[in-house]
């Protein structure tokens, strides 16, 4: 893998995430379970029309299962989990894929995840590229049946424990993680000066209008659930206050910011980087604007208990729309003073807690930007 990104002067390599290894662990399972030859690589297709070739490492067949794993690789990005084996063990079955959680990976324990409480902490994204590139390897075998795939980490329990996995409620192990399977090293000053840079190119473009998304969930958001012209959205991660500073040294009349509910929160709070390592806040910040809704103690205590804003939505209750919507005025609050006058700023705020994305909350002029950025039918 030859993917670099030019940071702080100098080219880091990229590496790729422990779902993009368990998804090339399984295909390269699949394979040597379905054809009987273990194949020395295996080149996986991943979101957005791109592919990842690995090497398979430890590929045999233990009785009527086949094994195979793959070396995490983080690149020039830190990153606990790097060196560790991901391992897929495949068998046959009647029908369907089946993905399950063995040795190293965790469980999850409490709601609000991206799995329900008692799964394996295998994350959707993984999910369904691992369903994917296994159906590819039935296809070409001509297999008609099933598979099981069971995935491990064995350092993964001792690892875990140095994650935000046990703060989270996932225990006995690691996640299977990754939205795009690529791990893009970044300094946060590297991101603060690229963000200029795309956001001077657009002003040089002679736009005015800056659509500002915070990750791939707000831009599959934006472009989905909106309807939206995605293809000069600025993705900004958790730098909102770097982003914001440089649409207004760039003139920028009109910026339009969508984002979770689990970052935008912080907003709350005044926090302008929605990075853990500058904090958290999130319950409590729910949990304050609980409390001046006039929600009741156990309700407080229910929000403070929660791992993530998905869940606290939940919690709330009763007390939900009116604690959202003094959040709500804090988030507007805080974003209007990251910008002069003659930038206008509106927001979406979103949330997965239900079975499809709705929008949570939203500034009052929200709804009238959407038209600059609208996909014509």
């Amino acid at each position: 893998m030859e993917q670099q990104r030019f940071v702080d002067g100098k080219m880091l390599k990229c590496g790729y995430t422990t779902g993009a290894c368990a998804c090339a662990a399984a295909a390269a399972a699949a394979e040597l379970l379905l054809t009987g030859k273990a194949p020395e690589i295996v080149t996986i297709t991943l979101p957005r029309e791109k592919t990842l070739t690995l090497e398979p490492q430890q590929c045999r067949m233990e009785g009527a299962r086949a094994l195979c794993a793959v070396r995490k690789y983080s690149g020039d990005d830190p990153d606990i989990t790097n060196g560790i084996l991901i391992f897929a063990e495949v068998e046959r079955t009647p029908s369907g894929i089946q993905i399950d959680g063995g040795r190293g990976i965790g469980t999850v324990t409490k709601p609000g995840l991206d799995q329900i409480v008692g799964s394996p902490a295998i994350n959707s994204g993984p999910r369904a590229q691992i369903a994917e590139n296994t159906r590819r390897v039935m296809e070409r075998a001509g297999y008609n049946g099933g598979l099981r795939i069971l995935l491990s980490a064995p350092d993964g329990e001792a690892l875990a424990a140095k994650t935000f996995n046990p703060r989270l409620g996932i225990v006995g192990g690691i996640s299977i993680l990754g939205t795009t399977g690529i791990v893009e090293p970044m300094s946060s000053a590297a991101l603060a000066d690229s963000l200029r840079v795309e956001i001077r190119v657009l002003a040089h473009r002679g736009m005015r209008n800056m659509l500002l998304v915070l990750g791939n969930y707000g831009r599959d958001f934006a472009a989905d659930f909106l309807a939206l012209d995605c293809a000069d959205s600025i993705m900004c991660s958790n730098h909102i206050g770097d982003a914001l500073a440089a649409a207004a040294e760039q003139r920028m009349e009109r910026v339009l910011l969508v984002g979770h509910i689990g970052k935008l929160v912080k907003l709350g709070i005044g926090q302008s980087n929605t990075h853990s390592h500058f904090g958290d806040g999130r319950m409590e910040t729910l949990a304050a604007c609980a409390v001046r809704a006039g929600a009741d103690i156990e309700t407080v205590r229910a929000v403070l208990e929660c791992v993530t804003t998905d869940a606290a939505l939940q919690a709330l209750g009763r007390w939900q729309s009116a604690a959202l919507d003094i959040l709500g005025q804090k988030i507007g609050q805080t974003l209007q003073r990251l910008v002069p006058q003659g930038t206008a700023v509106e927001w979406i705020c979103f949330t997965k807690e239900s079975a499809a994305p709705r929008i949570l909350l939203q500034s009052a002029g929200a709804q009238n930007f959407l038209q600059y950025w609208r996909v014509e039918p």
